[in-house]
């Protein structure tokens, strides 16, 4: 769905940094490295932005 404002493990904020990261990333960059420039250090944030999946195209489809 959409990218949490905060980690929600650690409460760090993220949702700020989820733009940037699609853009770098659909550009070609690692995801490591990107991360890395973003200052995102704490494995809980990393894996909130490996594992995010955006599906709000998708369901945007079923909108009445």
């Amino acid at each position: 769905m959409m990218v949490p404002i905060r980690c929600m493990t650690c409460g760090k904020p993220v949702g700020h940094l989820w733009e940037r990261y699609c853009k770098q990333v659909g550009r070609g960059a690692n995801p490591k490295k990107v991360l890395d420039s973003l200052g995102v250090d704490r494995y809980c944030c990393r894996s909130l932005f490996l594992t995010q999946v955006d599906m709000v195209e998708k369901i945007g489809k079923f909108k009445k």
